[in-house]
């Protein structure tokens, strides 16, 4: 399964690379470039730089999802790929998820279209937010896919089944705009997103996870593909066409990863500890930090918390003093070191599984407490075009 794993990789990356040679060419044949977003935002700033970046992340992961689902319905009993053979015992598995990868597929076209028209046409936060909460629904409700499905037997019936989909629901619409609000600087969401990934993809495969790597496979390759023209100083935004895109399937990964007990059709659980179904907090603590905290700081200000501006855990690395170079590679270091410790949580002991906690916990800690100590927290320039969900702020490097 390696061989496929690898090899799912190499061949989203190439798609998401080539596509995103292109689309950069045609949005700026066009001139689809950053847009200065709804009333009430302000950019200091709007690049000539085309924003049609998302096209690319989407089509890397939805044309291997769509040959799949073809491949696995013309030869239900062997795939003719030599590099595939290995996925022979798990056709039945792969065919009995079709319809659910359909969906998958339908919700994250939906956000990626979305996201395209606010790209060109900034729409408001309420639309935005109904969106996200629909395909949300539909992949909690309709799928059954929800986290803390415990609750259906600790909590009277059928309020154990609700309170379980409300916060799966939840779930899905933070780390969808978390990682939508990580794109504000060059390189930050796709190469957080990739880190992310990663560290998932390693407890998939040890774990014999294999749906949830096989997928987690295009998500790496397609946003890596894409961040060739995307690190500083960037040639092309991905835009809420790629951001949305990238958070869901993150999100939606994450909901059906099985942590403890039974797993779904085949593989393992993660561990034989309740505590595992923390792993996602861990891996995903910096970019909910940021979302987090930006949340809080602009409520304190009593600002609209769906309003952008430059109070993002990027920006304030900047304020320190850093580059806006190092402020990102500062941020991919911080979800890697925060993000290793979740690979085996689950198989821990109780208190190995604590010193997890507390690391995440001090790195996070040391972070805010350097950045109130400095006052970076005070700054408040508004230059991002987002509402409820983050616009690529379209910096580049110095």
């Amino acid at each position: 399964m390696l061989v496929v794993i690898i090899s799912l990789i190499l061949i989203s990356g190439a798609l998401s690379l080539l596509i995103t040679y292109f689309a950069r060419r045609v949005g700026l044949r066009l001139g689809a470039f950053d847009t200065p977003g709804t009333s009430g935002h302000i950019k200091t700033e709007i690049h000539q730089i085309p924003n049609t970046g998302g096209i690319a992340i989407y089509m890397g992961i939805i044309l291997p999802m769509i040959a799949g689902l073809v491949a696995v319905g013309l030869f239900p009993d062997r795939l003719p790929f030599s590099f595939a053979d290995s996925l022979t015992v798990h056709l039945p598995g792969m065919r009995q998820r079709g319809g659910m990868i359909i969906a998958l597929i339908a919700c994250l076209t939906v956000l990626h279209i979305m996201g395209v028209i606010d790209d060109r046409r900034p729409l408001g936060a309420a639309v935005k937010l109904l969106i996200q909460i629909i395909v949300a629904a539909v992949m909690v409700i309709g799928f059954d896919s929800r986290l803390l499905t415990l609750l259906d037997n600790v909590v009277v019936h059928p309020y154990g089944w609700l309170l379980s989909s409300l916060l799966t629901i939840a779930w899905f619409i933070v780390v969808t705009n978390a990682i939508n609000f990580m794109d504000n600087m060059d390189g930050l969401a796709g190469g957080v997103a990739v880190i992310a990934g990663i560290i998932f993809l390693i407890a998939a495969i040890l774990n014999q996870q294999w749906f949830i790597a096989m997928t987690l496979a295009l998500l790496i390759g397609s946003a890596t593909g894409f961040l060739v023209f995307n690190r500083p100083p960037a040639s092309i935004f991905m835009g809420d066409g790629g951001s949305l895109v990238l958070g869901f399937l993150l999100a939606f990964l994450t909901v059906r990863t099985t942590y403890f007990g039974d797993p779904d059709i085949d593989g393992i659980a993660l561990g034989n500890n309740w505590y595992a179904v923390f792993m996602p907090l861990i891996i995903l603590a910096v970019p909910l930090y940021d979302f987090t905290g930006v949340v809080l700081l602009r409520l304190s200000q009593g600002k609209n918390p769906m309003r952008g501006d430059e109070q993002h855990f990027s920006h304030r690395l900047v304020r320190l003093g850093m580059t806006k170079r190092s402020a990102v590679l500062i941020i991919y270091a911080c979800t890697l070191a925060t993000g290793i410790g979740g690979i085996s949580l689950g198989k821990m002991p109780g208190w190995q599984a604590v010193l997890v906690f507390i690391q995440a916990a001090c790195i996070l800690g040391v972070l805010a407490a350097i950045e109130f100590a400095t006052g970076s927290v005070s700054g408040n320039r508004n230059t991002s075009n987002h509402c409820c969900n983050e616009k690529p702020a379209g910096d580049k490097q110095p």
